[in-house]
């Protein structure tokens, strides 16, 4: 048995039940392969794929609050440093039901090459908690946050865990995670990124992960002879990265036709309003089934779908394995052509499979939706310096970095001969930085 294969089945074995976790380790193993096999002796003695796939440190904890009745309820919290060895660990916090360690786990692992890929210095983490915000109120969210940190901070730290913002985690929750940070540690220091610009944030971070999505996606269509202008774009989601990246396709001349919520999807042929949405989602936090108040002449659909209208260019923003294999051969049919993913894992690994081997151009989460921590860690250094950059400096040194992103991937595909196979490209490029320094760094 080959060397990935047996560290594929001993994740497998040693994590039982933690799906989504075997299949990010599955998913970056399979596309090393050629890496793998050229050092496999070396890699074996030293337990390097070992040592990649086992977190440094695995934290799980209680979270007990109160909500507005009195009434008192506990919840499990979860943060995992799984890789340290080009800088200090960085990751969001999820707050969703779904949360679990498998999850936090998945994310975690893909946060390693995600943030290796920026060509930052910083580590792989995830956290959270399977607390759900929507319908609390804002002091039934600040009892949660203060309790969740008061156990968190024992771990966390400007030089050795920069948490940030994910799915459920928006400015809200982190000001009420940062002041519980200071007020127990007595620190003011850049522990959390996504803070608010009057207390250390930075300019552009709301809007990073979604334009970095549309950085690198227009990258790559121009390196492939193809103008985004004019294209028809289909995305789903409706939340941060959705949003930013519907505005940033319209910006550039695309006309973006869908967006989703978690009940249902909207359909716009005149091209998704993004004022509208915005109001909707951000300051009404309110369902898609409004937007149509907004453009009478659009559709809203329940359930699944967001996929199903013809379309150049597909970007999933919503959650993991939320595209699979029905929705990619409906994508193939109605002619899709590149594929770009604004969520972690969107695409399920069979999906991905029909996408690459019809011809899609498909840029893989680690990559597309690297924007985000990138500019968190801008943050770190803004704040390390004690001083807030313009928000035309912080975009368009995100804007470097992911046109540098997607030229990195390419090139690592094509010295592998796997011209235009991004996910391996992908994998590659942010392994190679991370086995080469912890080769250097010993047995640890």
């Amino acid at each position: 048995m080959s060397y990935v294969d047996e560290v594929i089945k001993q994740v497998i074995d040693q994590n039982p039940m933690e799906y989504e976790f075997h299949q990010a380790v599955k998913e970056v193993l399979e596309s090393l392969r050629p890496v793998i096999e050229k050092n496999e002796e070396k890699y074996r003695r030293e337990a390097l794929l070992e040592r990649l796939v086992n977190p440094e440190r695995q934290i799980k904890f209680r979270v007990p609050w109160i909500d507005d009745n009195g009434q008192v309820h506990i919840n499990t919290g979860y943060r995992v440093q799984f890789n340290s060895a080009i800088g200090p660990y960085k990751g969001g916090l999820r707050l969703h039901p779904s949360v679990n360690l498998g999850i936090i786990k998945f994310l975690g692992f893909e946060q390693i090459f995600k943030n290796s890929l920026t060509g930052l210095p910083i580590g792989g983490g995830k956290g959270g908690s399977d607390f759900n915000p929507k319908g609390k109120s804002d002091r039934e969210i600040m009892s949660f946050c203060q309790s969740f940190m008061t156990e968190l901070c024992k771990y966390i730290g400007a030089d050795t865990d920069i948490p940030a913002g994910d799915i459920g985690t928006g400015s809200r929750e982190i000001g009420f995670l940062f002041g519980q940070y200071k007020r127990i540690r007595s620190l003011f220091e850049g522990v959390l990124t996504g803070k608010g610009l009057s207390y250390g944030g930075s300019l552009a971070r709301t809007e990073a992960t979604g334009y970095g999505l549309l950085y690198i996606t227009d990258e790559m269509l121009k390196c492939n002879g193809i103008d985004i202008a004019g294209k028809t774009v289909s995305v789903s989601g409706s939340g941060n990265v959705a949003i930013y990246a519907i505005e940033m396709a319209e910006k550039l001349g695309a006309k973006v036709i869908t967006a989703s919520d978690s009940t249902g999807w909207v359909y716009d042929p005149d091209g998704i309003d993004v004022a509208a949405l915005k109001e909707i989602k951000e300051v009404n936090r309110a369902r898609l089934t409004e937007y149509k108040k907004y453009r009478p002449n659009s559709e809203y659909h329940e359930g699944k779908g967001v996929w199903s209208k013809k379309t150049d260019i597909a970007l999933p923003c919503a959650t993991q394995n939320e595209l699979d294999l029905e929705d990619a051969r409906m994508l193939v049919d109605n002619g899709v052509i590149a594929v770009a993913e604004g969520a972690n894992m969107p695409t399920t690994l069979d999906a991905t499979e029909h996408l690459q081997k019809s011809g899609v151009l498909f840029l893989p989460g680690k990559a597309a939706n690297a924007g985000g921590v990138a500019t968190s860690a801008l943050e770190m250094s803004q704040n390390s310096e004690r001083y807030s950059w313009s928000f035309d400096k912080a975009n368009s040194t995100l804007k470097n970095i992911m046109i540098d992103i997607f030229h990195n991937i390419d090139d690592a595909a094509s010295r592998y001969g796997l011209e235009k196979d991004y996910v391996a490209g992908a994998n590659i490029a942010g392994f190679e930085k991370v086995a080469d320094a912890m080769m250097a760094q010993g047995i640890v």
